[in-house]
């Protein structure tokens, strides 16, 4: 059996990780960290990895785990980049989900949020850079937690999800934009606000619920196969779980 520090280690990882996130949207948010958001990035970044290496202390760690998630985040990145000239067009969601499918909540995180420093630093870096890292992240980690379950592995489910999640990225950016830059902010300019970006996160919504239903098994086959390959992300203890 477990022990009580192995049961809740992952989990403790997983709030100060995100109470970190908190404290530096907000302090960017408030308290005019807009000018040191490169360095605040770098911050939520380490941050990110803590579940992913607090995860670590209950099981054997291999360096050609992290390899593969710094593979899958370069491409999560690039897709992005490559995509740069469609506005809202974002494979990056995709890669970030079929992660947290696959490899869990960990691994979706930590691809999530390094995806979207990494893409800035090709597009850009900026204040709105740990937002992204946050909510690419948050997907990683929602992705993850479903996996278990059946209708997850659906593709007219993640289909609708990968639809669902388009504008849930688009509202936490939204959230960011009306807090720092409307005045007044007022129901009436927070709803133009959010109406103004309507048609941005439906292509992006459209663009993860297409990759998700056409793209799906296949990766998911190519990522699994790697994963029991190389017993990645805990599979032994996978294994140990079940029946044979």
């Amino acid at each position: 059996m477990k022990s009580l520090s192995q049961t809740f280690k992952p989990s403790m990882g997983y709030v100060i990780s995100i109470g970190v996130f908190v404290l530096c949207l907000v302090w960017i948010t408030f308290f005019n960290g807009d000018q040191h958001y490169l360095i605040l990035s770098f911050i939520c970044l380490a941050a990110s990895m803590l579940p992913f290496y607090w995860h670590f202390e209950t099981r054997e760690s291999e360096a050609r785990e992290i390899v593969f998630l710094a593979v899958l985040a370069t491409v999560a990145a690039l897709g992005r980049v490559a995509m740069a000239a469609v506005p809202d067009v974002k494979p990056t969601s995709f890669v970030i989900v079929m992660t947290g499918l696959t490899l869990g909540p960990e691994a979706g995180f930590i691809v999530g949020s390094t995806s979207a420093v990494v893409s800035n630093l090709f597009l850009g870096q900026g204040p709105w850079t740990p937002w992204q890292m946050f909510a690419w992240g948050a997907m990683g980690i929602s992705a993850g937690l479903i996996r278990n379950f059946k209708i997850a592995h659906n593709r007219y489910f993640l289909a609708i999800l990968g639809l669902v999640y388009g504008f849930l990225f688009g509202w936490i950016m939204d959230l960011w934009y009306v807090m720092v830059y409307v005045q007044p902010l007022n129901i009436k300019t927070f709803i133009a606000a959010y109406l103004a970006s309507f048609y941005f996160d439906l292509a992006h919504g459209v663009t993860t619920a297409i990759l998700l239903y056409l793209f799906y098994q296949s990766w998911y086959r190519i990522i699994m196969r790697f994963k029991y390959k190389y017993g990645l992300a805990g599979v032994q203890d996978e294994i140990n779980q079940q029946s044979f």
